[in-house]
């Protein structure tokens, strides 16, 4: 598997494992979606919207790699969040509609990949603003590994809250070589 299929695949597991975590909070009411559980953004809402915010800020920062993909060209409308706390929707259904639009653009940026993009690196800021220079391709691994982490984040808080999301293994996605 070429890296760029492997990152093609790695942006379906992403749009499918969000549509199981939104489906399986969307059958708690609000006040549990909410409710501060302690976790390192507080609430469910609250990690599901980092998740938003930290993949709005890299697919960002791709949109500057020097190949100008165009398939992040709608991330110019979309305002920059202030931080990674930031909630940028306050409720679970704004939230679902930004997160089905950014996944889509996910999988359509993902599909825009060559390998010779990967091996560039890329400059950015971080949002300290401190300037960064990493390889592009690594950088795509972490952002892809920070929505993993995160979403088990989530998946163990509606666990908590006694929703089962599912199966979430990423070998439901790969492909049969048999």
């Amino acid at each position: 598997m070429q890296r760029t299929e492997h990152l093609y695949l790695m942006a379906r597991y992403n749009q499918w494992m969000n549509a199981k975590l939104y489906h399986a909070a969307m059958t708690l009411p609000e006040a549990q979606i909410v409710l501060d559980r302690q976790a390192f953004f507080g609430s469910i809402l609250g990690t599901l919207n980092h998740l938003l915010a930290g993949d709005t800020i890299w697919l960002k920062r791709f949109a500057q790699h020097p190949a100008r993909f165009a398939a992040l060209a709608p991330l110019q409308q979309v305002a920059l969040p202030r931080d990674l706390k930031t909630l940028l929707f306050p409720n679970l259904d704004g939230l679902w509609q930004q997160r089905q639009w950014l996944d889509q653009l996910i999988l359509d940026f993902s599909q825009s990949l060559s390998e010779a993009d990967l091996d560039s690196n890329l400059h950015y800021a971080n949002t300290k603003g401190v300037a960064a220079e990493r390889n592009f391709h690594a950088l795509l691994v972490h952002f892809f590994n920070h929505q993993t982490h995160h979403r088990g984040q989530a998946s163990t808080l509606l666990t908590q809250a006694g929703v089962d999301v599912g199966d979430t293994d990423l070998l439901l996605l790969i492909p049969s070589e048999i």
